[in-house]
């Protein structure tokens, strides 16, 4: 596996479940993640390759956060909810519980 650079971004989707943000929040910083690094992931603003995306798995009712990073960003046309990171390829780095 390889090794998680804590000093990179991180996006955050929570999936609509913002009664989770705390606890994803502070499973990310147990993993090294300082707040300043964590920005909730918008439809509108996609990260850079390098950086990682921390996915709420799996919706509706998640248990762990699923850490990808991104491996290329291509440009497209949004598209509802998940708008332009569809253009965003990404590579499974870690699993992190939730508890």
């Amino acid at each position: 596996m390889a090794e998680i650079d804590t000093q990179k971004a991180v996006h955050l989707f929570l999936h609509g479940r913002m009664d989770l943000k705390e606890k994803a929040m502070n499973a990310l910083a147990s993993k090294g993640f300082s707040a300043d690094k964590i920005s909730m992931a918008l439809p509108t603003k996609v990260g850079e390759v390098g950086e990682y995306m921390a996915m709420l798995w799996m919706p509706p009712n998640p248990d762990h956060i699923k850490l990808q990073q991104i491996t290329k960003v291509e440009e497209v046309e949004p598209e509802g909810m998940i708008g332009l990171w569809k253009g965003v390829s990404k590579d499974d780095m870690d699993t992190i519980p939730l508890e």
